[in-house]
C-alpha cells in the first residue's frame, strides 16, 4: 500500500464542490477524514459523497487536529493512501500547514487537489477587481475586542486597496458571527480610534452563501447595511479601497448598490 497524505478541497456549499480530480482521489483512498470546522458548507451531504465515492467518510474535530496534532491522520498515511477533505481550497485556513509539515518530515509524501476558494468566489460574484485586494483579515467575536481588524481595513485604504474580511465562526456551537455584527464591532473601534475607517457613510459590501445557486450580495453604505437581512451563513464582508468606475457599474449590477455611487467614483 503507497502511503501518502492528499488534501482535497471541496468547494463552498455542497459536495457538488468537488472537483473530478477530487473525486477520483477519494475512490483510490484507504482512509477518508473530513473537516468542517473552518468553514460552514450549507447545503453538504455527506451520505451523497460517500455514495459517489464508495468510501467511509471519518470527521475530524478541531481539538484532534490541533490538540493532538493530527495524530491520527499521520498515523493513516504512513500505512496506506489517506484523503483529509477541507472546505474551500485546503490552505486558505492556514490551520492545516502543520498538518502537512509534519507529515513530510515523516517521510509521508503529501499532495494537494485545490478546490473553489472564497477568495476567488468573492472576485467572481462582487465584480471588484482582483489585483486590488490587500491582506485579509478575520473579524472575531465581539467578546475578543480585537482591534486587528480595523487596523488592517486602515493600512489597505491608505494604499487604495480592498479589504476581504472572513467572519469568525464556533462551527461545535453552531454559531456564526453575522455581517451585522461585524460592522457593529468595527463601529465599536470605530469610536474609540476615530480615524474614519469605518464610519456610517464607509462603503461596503456584505456576501451571502457564496458558491450557493442563490448568494446574496448587497453593496451599500454601512448606516444602511448594518440593519441588512443577509439570511443564514456563511458570510463575509467587503470594504472597498480605491474604486475603479467598472467596479462601481459591477456593484450596481450585482450587488444592489445604490446609484448614488456614480456620483462618488467617477
Amino acid at each position: 500500500m503507497m502511503k501518502e497524505l492528499v488534501f482535497v478541497g471541496l468547494g463552498l456549499n455542497d459536495e457538488y464542490g468537488i472537483t473530478l480530480k477530487g473525486l477520483e482521489e477519494l475512490k483510490t483512498a484507504d482512509t477518508i477524514f473530513m473537516e468542517t470546522y473552518t468553514s460552514r458548507m450549507p447545503d453538504f451531504n455527506l451520505q451523497h459523497l460517500e455514495e459517489l465515492c464508495n468510501k467511509k467518510i471519518q470527521f475530524i474535530t478541531r481539538q484532534t487536529l490541533e490538540e493532538e496534532n493530527g495524530k491520527q491522520i499521520l498515523q493513516a498515511s504512513r500505512i496506506g493512501k489517506t484523503v483529509f477533505l477541507v472546505p474551500g481550497d485546503p490552505f486558505i485556513a492556514t490551520t492545516h500547514v502543520t498538518l502537512r509539515i509534519d507529515a513530510q518530515k515523516n517521510g509521508v509524501p503529501t499532495r494537494i487537489v485545490h478546490g473553489i476558494s472564497i477568495m476567488s468566489a468573492i472576485v467572481s460574484l462582487s465584480g471588484l477587481h482582483n489585483y486590488k485586494f490587500g491582506k485579509t483579515v478575520t473579524v472575531p467575536f465581539p467578546e475578543t475586542l480585537a482591534q486587528t481588524p480595523y487596523n488592517v481595513i486602515a493600512q489597505n485604504k491608505k494604499l487604495g486597496l480592498h479589504t476581504l474580511c472572513l467572519l469568525d465562526l464556533r462551527e461545535p456551537e453552531n454559531r456564526y458571527l453575522t455581517i451585522n455584527q461585524a460592522i457593529k464591532t468595527l463601529q465599536n473601534v470605530e469610536q474609540q480610534k476615530q480615524q474614519n475607517i469605518v464610519t456610517q457613510d464607509t462603503i461596503a459590501l456584505g456576501v451571502a452563501r457564496a458558491g450557493n445557486s442563490q448568494p446574496i450580495l448587497k453593496a451599500d453604505f454601512v448606516k444602511n447595511l448594518v440593519d441588512f437581512d443577509f439570511g443564514m451563513p456563511p458570510y463575509s464582508l467587503i470594504f472597498p479601497g480605491d474604486l475603479h468606475f467598472m467596479e462601481v457599474e459591477a456593484l450596481i449590477a450585482f450587488a444592489s448598490a445604490p446609484v448614488e455611487f456614480k456620483r462618488l467614483f467617477k
